[in-house]
């Protein structure tokens, strides 16, 4: 299985359990790796044959800011689901993380892998 990425993708939404947290958006953090066979693409050179990321990336940009969260672990799982669904994606692995959310650390949050390596 090949993997088609995207990393440190940044967008600005509304998440966390405090009331500041409701207030104001945060920025969240994804790097995604998503499971694709790579071979057809390549021999073709036709972006029709691809897992385009940037479509990818567009779809999740669009999901995320209009969303309203409490919990990271609750984005993480929202978002997996569209990339497996939408994307048809037998396998993706993915970061969610709120930088500067703990004082001291650059970021916090959470990785999951979903469907079938």
């Amino acid at each position: 299985m090949d993997i088609v990425y995207i990393r440190e993708l940044e967008v600005e939404t509304i998440i966390g359990i405090y009331d500041w947290e409701r207030e104001k958006k945060q920025t969240v953090s994804l790097d995604i790796e998503m499971g694709f066979d790579n071979r057809i693409a390549a021999a073709s050179e036709n972006i029709e044959h691809t897992l385009d990321y940037k479509a990818v990336a567009k779809r999740l940009i669009e999901f995320i800011e209009t969303s309203e969260f409490f919990l990271v672990e609750t984005m993480a799982e929202k978002i997996a689901e569209i990339v497996l669904q939408e994307f048809s994606v037998p396998w993706l692995k993915l970061r969610v993380g709120k930088p500067g959310a703990v004082t001291g650390s650059k970021d916090v949050g959470v990785i999951i892998e979903r469907g079938e390596k």
